[in-house]
């Protein structure tokens, strides 16, 4: 899989995640945010963290860490896929 196809499945899980309830659509510039940051991070808590930053801020609203700790698992076991670690 290549990096464009990792990138375009991150962002249709992101979107699907759409942890306000506020439509696919509303999460453009977060999901650039955390798809660029999954180019580094490999570590699923780390990421977790830089996913309910980014939300917070964007939005002032609290996500639980446990819900980004979920989709910072299928966000990293999507890159393992692209990079064949799998």
């Amino acid at each position: 899989m290549e990096n464009i196809e990792m990138n375009r499945k991150s962002v249709l899980l992101l979107q699907e995640w759409d942890p306000f309830n506020f439509g696919a659509e509303s999460y453009d510039t977060e999901t650039a945010d955390v798809v660029a940051a999954l180019q580094g991070i490999d570590d699923p808590s780390e990421l977790a963290k830089v996913i309910q930053t980014v939300y917070e801020h964007s939005f002032e609203q609290w996500i639980p860490f446990e819900n980004c700790v979920s989709i910072a698992y299928k966000l990293i076991a999507v890159k393992f896929e692209a990079k064949c670690i799998i």
